[in-house]
């Protein structure tokens, strides 16, 4: 780092150290302690119409005196917002009225199951039912009855989005707000069996137009919904009993298909789905002919770099608890798209990617004769275990040969003081009827010290029939979030021979250094229009085993956050790689960069309208050198809400670069619509561009929800040749499922 920018760092010290000083700020502890809520109980039948209009209502205590967190920190909320708690011994009903003097200017995003809550009115819980100040379930519902839920572990180091529990909520409009009635099932939840216990609770306002968000028990403007730690008390629970429920789904799938060469394929199937509550805190689920063919399909990515590409996984099965699986840290940060190069400080490594079950390298579906999972705590443990076997899939000689194998992945976690643990990890892939295997075990500690500093590590070692001797991974990291620092640094290690077969590792025998450190600072005198701006610096620094630079990136970056969402950032990303080989860039154009060392710079600008407005946008542009030659990058978005029930949008990114060795374009074009008939039925569509793969590809799926955790899905997919619109496949299919509760 030359004097300038080392300068430059230590005035930005000095003003952080001054302004942190300079702060003060509410005990959060303190009011946490008081936020006090007596649950109680009735023998009145409640309705959920969203009206709150029974008697018990009235005489239930209420959580008022909101505090917000964002725009004016520690400041009561602008709006009040009452909360009363009722139950009985089926259900926990919670009761919100959200004053509004405005209540014409409300903003709804969609209907959506798991709707958007950033861009729209809402009401949000939290319950930790075991009370250990670090895991939960999170509920919310916007004013026209949308629901989104999700399973929180660690204080949402795991959150778990795509888990749907049965429970129900009403909306009603009023003159003055709108209210929201709650009832989740007890049988919903898992938590000890005592006679009479509390509950850490929380409850959050979003109020759009403002841009505002309050809590019930006061949060730091860092900190979200989830962080448990800081949350109220829910008490006087008596006489309940935690659901230890059997639930079968079973499903019937149909599918016709159709090829370039005009072959038809009409395929039929049905499987079953299980789960047991064992105890009160471990569930125990089996799966016999699994299907997946309701997924959602996957954005395409087009990759301009030697390091692979991260697809998350959309698969229910594999996300229900799938946070028990995180070893290690959680990803600081996921690619703008839900996918992207696989650098940066944490999303380097994972010990467990469930992508590698039942799915092929090019996404194609690998048929999966079961399998069952084992999830939840016992004692002071968090313990999870899952075994699938994926069946075989052609010809041992054909290029798409998938031999039969079996999967198995074992956790135990042990929860240590205040939101700390360790554990243990175990994952072994088998092939059937064959000696190979491969399996990995590993060690990791993720250790807190209050509210801001955390520490984790991991120590992981594979195993192979002829493996070699360099077969270690492993990490060490810190965290530092405070009200103004944001400072995060690691160490990463992967030996040459490390290999695993379930897991995503990018690189292999390589060193990492990667930090992080921002400066959050909100100017008093441009509140009106400016809330944050965070400059910050990040690099990594990629070595082979011999201490060679492979790949040195840094981040220079200043955004803008503004009171109304809106959202600009400006940086330069200089970056420096080593080739020891033809690295090729566009295979198809028989494009490669040359063996050597290239160093380039690139210069952006990328912005985002306030989302909740029924047009919004966002662009990014960038330029510089790259690599032998100059690169272009254009990528424009948009969002078109012609209501809560319409939406549809589009994003484009091209990359324009001139080589010496060639000059070549990408494009890749998605176009989405989604219509919402009402919070049970849904459709779908996506449509996709992809220049490098030469391909337009169709997604509609139209899902109707007949019953609780009970779905209709009705998906058709179609691939088509960019050039001249060949068809090279598509496919109808239709799943129907059906669960019973008993």
């Amino acid at each position: 780092m030359n004097g300038r920018w080392a300068g430059l760092l230590g005035l930005v010290l000095i003003n952080l150290f001054t302004t942190a000083r300079g702060m003060a700020q509410m005990d959060y502890a303190a009011a946490r302690a008081e936020r006090k809520l007596l649950a109680t109980r009735t023998s009145e039948a409640i309705t959920v119409d969203g009206q709150l209009n029974e008697a018990a209502w009235a005489s239930a205590a209420k959580a008022e005196k909101f505090i917000q967190n964002e725009p004016r920190p520690d400041q009561p909320a602008s709006e009040d917002t009452d909360v009363r708690v009722l139950y009985d011994k089926d259900n926990l009903y919670i009761g919100v009225y959200a004053h509004d003097r405005e209540p014409g200017k409300l903003i709804v995003s969609d209907l959506n199951r798991d709707f958007t809550r950033d861009i729209g009115d809402t009401v949000e819980i939290v319950i930790d039912t075991f009370h250990d100040e670090r895991n939960g379930y999170q509920f919310a519902a916007n004013p026209e009855g949308a629901m989104w839920d999700a399973q929180m572990n660690n204080e949402g180091r795991e959150t778990n989005e795509s888990w749907d529990g049965v429970w129900y909520v009403k909306t009603r409009r009023m003159d003055d707000g709108w209210t929201a009635e709650f009832s989740i099932p007890f049988k919903s939840l898992k938590f000890r069996e005592l006679d009479a216990q509390s509950w850490g609770i929380n409850f959050q306002r979003n109020l759009r137009r403002k841009n505002e968000d309050s809590y019930w028990a006061p949060l730091p403007r860092i900190y979200q919904l989830n962080r448990v730690s800081l949350a109220g008390t829910l008490e006087n629970l008596e006489g309940i009993e935690p659901g230890r429920n059997l639930r079968f789904k079973p499903y019937v799938v149909g599918s016709l298909g159709q090829f370039a060469d005009g072959d038809k394929d009409w395929t039929g199937d049905a499987g079953l789905d299980v789960k047991y509550g064992l105890t009160t805190g471990l569930t125990w689920d089996f799966t016999l002919n699994t299907d997946f063919s309701q997924v959602e399909a996957d954005e395409q990515q087009i990759n301009l770099s030697s390091f692979s590409l991260f697809f998350p996984e959309k698969r229910e099965f594999f996300l229900e608890n799938s946070g028990i699986f995180q070893f290690g840290s959680a990803p600081d940060r996921m690619p703008m798209g839900g996918g992207g190069r696989a650098t940066g400080l944490n999303n380097d490594f994972y010990l467990f990617f469930s992508r590698r079950i039942g799915l092929a390298d090019s996404g194609a579906a690998i048929p999966i004769y079961g399998g069952t999972r084992l999830t939840g705590r016992a004692g002071g443990f968090e313990l999870g275990f899952l075994n699938m076997q994926q069946k075989e899939v052609g010809g041992s000689l054909l290029p798409n040969y998938s031999p039969g194998t079996n999967f198995t992945v074992a956790r135990l976690r042990k929860n240590l003081l205040g939101n700390s643990d360790f554990g243990v990890m175990m994952v072994n892939k088998e092939v059937v009827n064959s000696a190979r295997y491969n399996r990995v075990l590993g060690a990791d500690a993720n250790l807190r010290f209050g509210q801001s500093l955390s520490f984790n590590s991991y120590l992981a070692k594979s195993f192979l029939a002829n493996g070699g001797d360099g077969d270690l991974a492993g990490r060490v990291g810190f965290g530092y979030q405070g009200e103004t620092w944001d400072v995060r640094g690691a160490y990463t290690g992967i030996q040459e021979d490390f290999v695993n077969e379930m897991g995503f590792v990018p690189r292999l025998g390589v060193r990492k250094f990667a930090g992080h450190a921002g400066w959050r600072y909100r100017p008093e005198s441009l509140r009106r229009v400016l809330r944050q701006t965070n400059p910050h610096f990040q690099f990594d620094y990629l070595m082979n085993k011999d201490g060679v630079l492979l790949y040195r990136h840094f981040d220079y970056h200043i955004p803008f956050n503004f009171q109304d969402g809106s959202f600009i950032e400006t940086g330069v990303n200089p970056t420096r790689e080593q080739y020891m080989k033809p690295f090729a860039i566009n295979p198809r154009r028989r494009i490669s960069i040359p063996v050597g060392s290239y160093s380039f710079n690139e210069y952006f600008i990328l912005a985002r309208s306030n989302g909740s407005r029924p047009i919004s946008g966002n662009l990014r542009y960038a330029i510089g050198p790259y690599y032998t030659g100059y690169k272009h990058t254009y990528g424009l978005g948009g969002v078109f809400r012609f209501n809560y029930q319409l939406t549809t949008s589009f994003t484009y990114t091209q990359h324009n670069i001139n080589l010496p060795q060639g000059h070549f374009k990408t494009n890749l074009l998605s176009i989405r619509g989604n219509y919402a008939f009402s919070t049970t039925m849904f459709l779908n569509a996506l449509v996709q561009y992809n220049n490098d793969a030469r391909q337009w590809t169709s997604n509609v799926r139209f899902n109707l929800i007949h019953r609780p955790l009970s779905d209709l899905f009705v998906v058709y997919n179609e691939r088509r040749e960019s050039e001249g619109g060949d068809l090279i496949d598509r496919a109808l299919i239709a799943k129907f499922t059906y669960m019973i509760a008993l």
